[in-house]
């Protein structure tokens, strides 16, 4: 994650909207792909980047409620357009409820970093009306409870929420952004972490397997992350929920709920090299030195990077009393899986040339990368 620079000098956050030291209202500019000053004109904004200048409209979620901190260009946008990451929203938190504006809010602000994510690694993704096929969708959606209770509980099949991915589809049980309940299901469940963020990023990773794998390359895939066919994944998970983790999930696997079914550990590791990814980014810009770019670096040395910075990250947070910041072990049969996903992302880099969702910061991937790492293993 890259750090901005105000007109006044100050250093910005990807999530400000304000500089605290002059005051200037602040938003991302999608001309310049900063996050900028923005300079108030008749009726719009203009860039404060001096090699920018652009003129620009607050997103409608920016202007409207506050749930967002990007910007349009002014030119050809219609009244309330939305910027690039609102517009893939199918539903949103209803704004009667009393607390769904702070649920909404986090939401966004993850979703916002997992685009930074995909932005930074060139790949591919859109609407039905830029061609992708299948359409990526937002849904944040809340169960349907008793009047006048405030819980997160099974209330029946037609009334609870999944966080899931169908066909492009990621829905969002909003009741992750309550930090309170997010960690009773975390300890209850037995999970490392669970954040929102991690959902953004496990459920991106169902999207690109429909992307990038599904009716492409299924039998590289399962040659690394096994047979998706057999068992069935309604068959792996009764057996996951009935008996639990497969027992050596450690040795094999990134997660115990990646050993579920090979869809689930796709999505676990995919996840994972978006964490490891971030961390890096975060790490070079914010000086702790060392970059292994995530496009162009070999694999074994940005693993061998986040191994390091994990193990002094997580010795940190002990010292506080708080959770590992990297609590993942990789082992050789997840370094394997890693790397397949590491060649996945340049090929579907490469796929998106056209698309345009780059930042403009990172060059093509070598046109040699190869998806079936050298000595993988089916798991």
């Amino acid at each position: 994650m890259r750090v901005y620079r105000c007109t006044c000098q100050n250093v910005l956050f990807y999530d400000n909207t304000q500089c605290l030291k002059c005051g200037k209202e602040l938003g991302f500019c999608p001309a310049c792909r900063n996050l900028v000053a923005l300079l108030p004109e008749e009726g719009y904004y203009r860039c404060g980047n001096p090699d920018c200048g652009a003129e620009l409209l607050k997103c409608a979620n920016y202007a409207e409620h506050k749930v967002c901190n990007r910007c349009v260009r002014r030119e050809g946008a219609k009244a309330g357009a939305f910027c690039d990451c609102c517009r893939f929203n199918g539903t949103v938190p209803d704004q009667t409820v009393a607390g769904n504006w702070q649920k909404w809010y986090d939401l966004e602000a993850a979703k916002r970093r997992l685009f930074y994510d995909l932005a930074l690694l060139g790949l591919p993704y859109g609407t039905a009306e830029d061609g992708i096929e299948p359409p990526l969708i937002f849904d944040f959606k809340a169960d349907q409870l008793p009047a006048g209770t405030n819980i997160w509980r099974n209330v029946g099949q037609t009334s609870k929420v999944f966080t899931g991915h169908d066909n492009g589809r990621i829905t969002i049980n909003i009741q992750e952004a309550d930090s309170t309940e997010r960690e009773k299901l975390r300890v209850q469940m037995q999970e490392t972490q669970r954040t929102l963020i991690g959902h953004f990023r496990h459920e991106i990773g169902h999207y690109y397997w429909d992307l990038l794998v599904k009716g492409r390359r299924e039998d590289e895939c399962k040659a690394v992350f096994g047979d998706h066919e057999k068992p069935t994944y309604a068959d792996a998970l009764k057996t996951y929920y009935a008996k639990g983790p497969a027992a050596d999930w450690r040795l094999r696997f990134i997660s115990a709920y990646a050993s579920m079914h090979p869809w689930e550990d796709f999505a676990e590791t995919w996840a994972m090299y978006l964490d490891m990814a971030s961390a890096l980014d975060t790490a070079h810009n914010v000086g702790f030195g060392g970059h292994p770019d995530p496009v162009h670096a070999d694999v074994n040395k940005m693993i061998d990077r986040y191994r390091q910075l994990g193990l002094s990250l997580n010795e940190i947070n002990r010292n506080f009393g708080m959770l590992d910041l990297v609590p993942e072990v990789f082992v050789a049969p997840v370094v394997e899986k890693l790397k397949y996903i590491h060649a996945l992302v340049r090929v579907g880099r490469a796929e998106n040339k056209a698309i345009g969702h780059d930042d403009g910061q990172i060059q093509a991937p070598p046109p040699e990368a190869k998806l079936v790492p050298a000595g993988a293993a089916a798991s």
